[in-house]
């Protein structure tokens, strides 16, 4: 990826985690990330392309983090969880991306890439809980627990969130 490609993403990314999909224009991400309009329209088609390109972004860096976490805990449910919190501490506290992507778009049937990715990117998580031994149905209510501590730590302190997540994840899960 080149740099300026890399900044505009970076910068996008950081504008709509911050302030949302709809309420950042292009001319402010432009501005931001120090480039011309023309460089922007070079790597991304359009706004909702450059969304796209985001989720994937953010998505290939939350999964890495996940599988980075795979082997500080004995139970799998434990590690994802404090991967997820640790996830959360980095990226501050701001809501689920994907979730926020998709219901900013819901009412858009043109942008369904957007909406496709979003739903993509929920399935792909479940899977990789299954993949590393958890159930489907186990990797639901893991999922859940990540939606519910991801809505609170928006409003709640993060380290009582973390601290629940975790209780959660180990009596829900142990064997």
């Amino acid at each position: 990826m080149s740099e300026k490609k890399k900044a505009i993403s970076e910068t996008a990314e950081r504008l709509f985690d911050k302030h949302g999909f709809h309420a950042v224009g292009m001319k402010q991400i432009i501005e931001e990330a120090g480039v011309a309009l023309m460089t922007v329209y070079n790597h991304f088609q359009s706004k909702e392309h450059l969304i796209v390109e985001v989720l994937k972004r953010r998505e290939e860096r939350y999964m890495a983090s996940l599988k980075r976490h795979m082997k500080s805990s004995s139970s799998i449910a434990v590690a994802l969880a404090t991967a997820h919190m640790d996830w959360l501490r980095v990226n501050d506290a701001n809501g689920c991306m994907f979730l926020r992507a998709k219901e900013e778009y819901s009412l858009h049937p043109d942008q369904r890439d957007i909406i496709d990715y979003a739903d993509k990117h929920k399935k792909q998580l479940m899977a990789f809980m299954v993949e590393q031994g958890l159930t489907k149905q186990e990797a639901i209510r893991l999922v859940l627990l990540f939606e519910g501590a991801t809505a609170l730590a928006e409003v709640l302190n993060m380290e009582d969130v973390a601290q629940e997540l975790h209780y959660s994840a180990e009596r829900l899960f142990e064997k």
